[in-house]
């Protein structure tokens, strides 16, 4: 995404509607997250349609290879 950070206005959606897909869609302008792409909400993990409280913490995190 480019930025460590980003904090973005729950109240411009209905908090029943706000999903971390919308999120995405926000913050990176794509309509698309990518398969690989995970997702957490305050340090536990879910998927792309988990609805976000004002408050929350949402982080993605791109696929990384070890060695």
């Amino acid at each position: 995404m480019g930025k460590s950070e980003d904090e973005l206005d729950a109240s411009l959606c209905d908090a029943t509607e706000l999903t971390t897909l919308k999120v995405w869609q926000a913050s990176t302008g794509k309509d698309q997250l990518d398969s690989n792409i995970l997702i957490a909400i305050n340090m536990g993990y879910v998927d792309s349609q988990h609805v976000v409280a004002d408050g929350d913490e949402v982080a993605f995190f791109p696929p990384v290879t070890g060695g």
